[in-house]
């Protein structure tokens, strides 16, 4: 098994290929391991703060769908996180990078948002969450958002889609509801959004396998 935190994709690097540490993939991974190695803090910092970068959101409550996932993160340990995200600066969300545009406070807004949307769900409370998060370059955002999904499977991002979503807009409410507000209704725009192809129930059973297939 995986020790928490080493990914099973590391690079593989022999006598026959030097390691090279402007790698795109090692640059990455760099990012990863900065992010790990910071302190964690609750889902809302008490104090704005500007820039742009990645962050990891963990899960320690009471939740029986979860329990295997809290039970990795309890007593300070915080080595599974359920949500993986990035905030990047304005100009990135054209079609572009986004490169040296003033980030503002977006990594602090991010937060700011996931942590509303858990307020509003129904099923979950605020106080059972942490975070880790790292202000970044930004042309590193990407690439260290993606290393981290990679290293570890973040289940709101690979199974439970939805939890980053936005409010789509009073024209785009015939669209799904997503599975993450199947789960955890509450929000109230999700709410005007047409229910998904599967229950609430069909998608906890399909949780609960993949966490029985994957644990110990």
């Amino acid at each position: 098994m995986t020790s928490p935190g080493v990914s099973d994709n590391q690079p593989d690097y022999s006598a026959r290929r030097p390691f090279n540490p402007l790698d795109k993939a090692n640059l990455g991974v760099s990012v990863a391991d900065a992010l790990i190695a910071r302190p964690p803090s609750e889902l809302l910092p008490k104090t704005t703060f500007e820039g742009a970068g990645v962050y990891a959101i963990y899960y320690f409550g009471d939740c029986p769908l979860y329990e295997q996932i809290s039970g990795e993160n309890r007593d300070g340990q915080l080595c599974r996180p359920i949500y993986v995200g990035k905030a990047v600066p304005k100009g990135a969300r054209k079609g572009g990078y986004g490169l040296d545009s003033p980030p503002g406070t977006v990594l602090y807004d991010r937060l700011s948002e996931h942590a509303s949307t858990i307020r509003e769900a129904k099923s979950l409370n605020l106080a059972d969450f942490a975070c880790r998060y790292l202000i970044v370059d930004d042309v590193w955002i990407p690439l260290g958002e993606s290393l981290l999904i990679e290293r570890f499977s973040p289940l709101w991002n690979l199974v439970i889609d939805g939890f980053g979503n936005h409010d789509p807009g009073s024209g785009r409410y015939g669209q799904r509801r997503s599975r993450w507000d199947t789960l955890h209704p509450g929000r109230l725009w999700a709410g005007k959004c047409q229910p998904h192809a599967m229950s609430k129930g069909q998608i906890e059973a399909e949780v609960k396998q993949l966490l029985g297939d994957s644990g110990d």
